[in-house]
């Protein structure tokens, strides 16, 4: 069913269909003024909070695989928490948001609790104690990333939601981006280089912080069903999101896809086993998927609104699987790191902002939050599943062979979600769109 328009109907004839407007958003020069302020004001507070959380990210493989001597397993372990705890939690934050309206506030609370964490990385040496505060750090984040995700979703019309979340991604991976050279520079400055990353990481997290209380817009957002008097969001209406067959299925294919999907920590660690690259550089190796990440998050957000967000979905999984089959190959082309890097970019860009802007048009906007913490959490705790069985599976055959599996799954997964999506929707984008939108 076709979105209605909201508000009493123009006195003058709207300017141009649906599609005509996003063509002409899309022309050089009006890209970006056709963002919303609360969009780029997210994306901003995104930006601050990824250069803190990367820091610690960069390091941490290293640090409880070299540092504190850790199996791979032990660090499977860790990798799952660190992705997994945040699925757990996401269906709660994101259904307070839709209960009480509050997205703002919600996502306020995720940012302050993953700051508090940063400090006591550094009363943490065992595995316990640091599983533990990654779990805190995670339930931040898992509160936070619907209400959030929610909020670009509702500020963005329809026909331009793919290159609002590509905006927002993109501001979001330059933080990324500048996480681990930040991590790099304090690790070859300081004496004691790990506390001193995680101390600069929570001094920047409180920025963050800081930035969304000053700059995001606050206060209850009017929801198309009903505005301010829409009937209360109750965890049964949250679940029964599950009964549109649309959402359904989409929910479906990003768990599976997302059980068969290497952690970037292993990705990272397989690169420095196969090149032999020294531990003092091992912090920059996410900078190129980062880099690919944030020159690609708006061109293929745009391209999704005009040619289809299913066909760019599942696209970014051929580039995750080109990535594999690079790590897998016998031989050692020159540039080979840059190349998959590059490659494991183009799928994050591919997929991380596709996967919210498609599956909003299925999901009405007084359950948005709700929704996309459904979808959200599916993918987390298949990750988390994922790199718990990689774990185990490195240390008992081998990171290679590992890795093969994984990536013979990537291709059964891929290959049911293109069968599974080949006709969701009506419109030609394949999944929800710009102009089906849920009632």
């Amino acid at each position: 069913m076709y979105l209605a328009e909201r508000g009493p109907a123009p006195a003058t004839p709207p300017a141009g269909t649906r599609q005509e407007r996003a063509d002409r958003a899309a022309q050089p020069g009006r890209a970006l003024r056709a963002i919303p302020g609360t969009v780029l004001a997210l994306g901003t507070v995104s930006l601050i909070t990824d250069i803190s959380s990367e820091m610690v990210t960069a390091v941490l493989p290293l640090y409880v695989v070299a540092g504190l001597g850790l199996s791979p397993l032990g660090f499977g372990l860790l990798d799952g928490v660190y992705n997994g705890v945040s699925g757990l939690v996401r269906l709660f934050g994101g259904h307070i948001a839709d209960r009480g309206r509050r997205h703002k506030t919600v996502a306020t609370i995720g940012y302050g609790l993953s700051a508090l964490c940063k400090p006591l990385l550094l009363l943490a040496h065992t595995l316990p104690l640091i599983g533990a505060v990654l779990a805190v750090d995670r339930t931040g984040k898992g509160i936070r990333t619907a209400p959030r995700d929610a909020l670009i979703s509702l500020a963005a019309p329809p026909e331009i939601r793919g290159r609002a979340f590509g905006v927002h991604r993109a501001m979001d991976t330059g933080g990324a981006l500048l996480g681990p050279l930040a991590a790099f520079l304090v690790l070859g400055a300081a004496a004691d280089g790990y506390d001193a990353v995680f101390t600069v990481s929570f001094c920047v997290a409180v920025l963050g912080v800081l930035a969304l209380l000053l700059f995001v817009p606050g206060g209850r957002p009017q929801v198309e069903r009903g505005g301010s008097d829409a009937p209360l969001v109750t965890v049964r209406s949250a679940v029964a999101l599950l009964r549109r067959p649309d959402l359904r299925r989409l929910t479906v294919c990003a768990t599976l896809l997302g059980l068969t999907t290497v952690s970037d920590a292993f990705v990272y660690l397989l690169l420095q086993h196969r090149l032999g690259i020294a531990e003092r550089w091992f912090p920059l190796l996410p900078l190129g998927t980062a880099a690919g990440f944030l020159l690609l998050a708006l061109p293929l957000g745009a391209l999704a609104d005009r040619v289809g967000r299913r066909r760019v979905f599942l696209g970014g999984h051929v580039a995750l699987l080109a990535a594999y089959g690079l790590l897998l190959a016998p031989f050692h082309a020159d540039g080979l790191a840059f190349i998959v890097l590059a490659l494991h970019g183009t799928f994050y860009a591919a997929t991380d902002g596709v996967l919210p802007a498609a599956a909003a048009g299925a999901i009405p906007d007084d359950l948005r939050a709700s929704g996309l913490a459904l979808i959200g959490s599916g993918q987390a705790l298949a990750r988390f599943c994922c790199s718990l069985a990689v774990g185990a599976a490195w240390t008992v055959i081998g990171d290679r062979a590992t890795l093969a599996v994984a990536a013979g799954g990537l291709v059964l997964s891929a290959g049911w979600a293109a069968y599974a999506l080949r006709g969701q929707g009506r419109g030609r984008e394949g999944l929800p769109d710009a102009g089906q939108e849920a009632r």
